[in-house]
């Protein structure tokens, strides 16, 4: 990852970030780098992505390594099924229409385990024709009604021609 800082940066407007983390909007190049001489600080730049790219003052010798703390956190906060991007991992348990009771059993423990530990369910049982669907929607309605304890429905029973699906969150 690239980082510049000060007259490595030559872009003609900048949105600047303050000292502290206050917005102070955009500025130009020449007035943002008069801003961290007056303040005996760093003009840094992590990302060319954006026009204006967004612009920071750091304490003065930190810039590159606070520009790579700040895009390394930002990064982490922007990838796929993580909690920064507001996307939350759902466990998937799959289920068979005419499940054994042994299987049943393991399988409403693991649910159980998982929403008690505040993370959200999605059980899905498949059926192997239109004719099963009644079985699968059976299956999930027993489910729901077997960890009311611990879960909500989230979403109401989907049920399709393959079978059906519920998703459930913690209490």
């Amino acid at each position: 990852m690239a980082v510049f800082i000060n007259e490595q940066i030559k872009a003609s407007e900048v949105v600047l970030t303050g000292l502290r983390g206050e917005n102070l909007g955009i500025v130009s190049r020449e007035e943002a780098l008069a801003m961290a001489r007056s303040e005996k600080a760093d003009l840094v730049c992590t990302s060319l992505m954006s026009s204006p790219p967004p612009c920071s003052l750091v304490a003065k010798g930190t810039g590159k390594t606070a520009a790579k703390k700040n895009a390394a956190a930002h990064k982490a906060g922007t990838g796929r099924g993580t909690v920064g991007s507001g996307k939350e991992k759902v466990k998937e348990l799959r289920f068979t229409a005419h499940i054994e009771e042994h299987d049943y059993d393991t399988k409403l423990r693991q649910a159980d385990k998982h929403l008690r530990s505040g993370k959200p369910v999605q059980l899905v049982v498949k059926s192997s024709g239109a004719k099963e669907g009644l079985a699968a929607k059976a299956v999930i309605e027993r489910l729901v009604a077997d960890l009311k304890e611990a879960g909500v429905k989230d979403t109401g029973i989907q049920t399709g021609g393959k079978g059906s699906q519920v998703k459930l969150n913690p209490r």
